[in-house]
């Protein structure tokens, strides 16, 4: 079985460890970057990226600006990608699926819900 490869777009290093140490745990082959601007690099040449993690609150670039960028690269059209958030307020689920996010996890993370969301890649 192959290993399916995440991408972790966060600008907190230590969501990036914690999320990382729960995925690799698991199986996971993990990839992250401190930016939306260094993920939309990443995605635009790395050949093996199943699915996003990017966080929604981010300096410079958010979530909400970098979905929409996400699916404009030819090769990641359908590539899964879930808001991670710990804002959790009323409405931003819509506003992530709004956005082009395929699911939301709220932050603390609960692992049950990532692995659920995670089994469609």
């Amino acid at each position: 079985m192959t290993r399916k490869r995440i991408l972790i777009i966060d600008d907190d290093a230590r969501n990036i460890f914690a999320l990382t140490a729960t995925l690799r745990a698991r199986s996971f082959e993990c990839v992250s970057c401190l930016s939306a601007e260094e993920g939309l690099k990443k995605l635009e040449t790395d050949e093996v990226i199943d699915a996003v993690l990017i966080d929604m609150m981010m300096p410079d670039m958010d979530g909400y600006e970098a979905i929409p960028l996400i699916k404009e690269i030819p090769h990641r059209k359908n590539v899964l990608i879930l808001a991670v958030t710990a804002q959790a307020m009323v409405g931003d689920r819509e506003k992530c699926l709004i956005a082009g996010a395929h699911d939301y996890i709220s932050k603390p993370i609960d692992v049950d819900k990532l692995l659920a969301a995670l089994d469609k890649i």
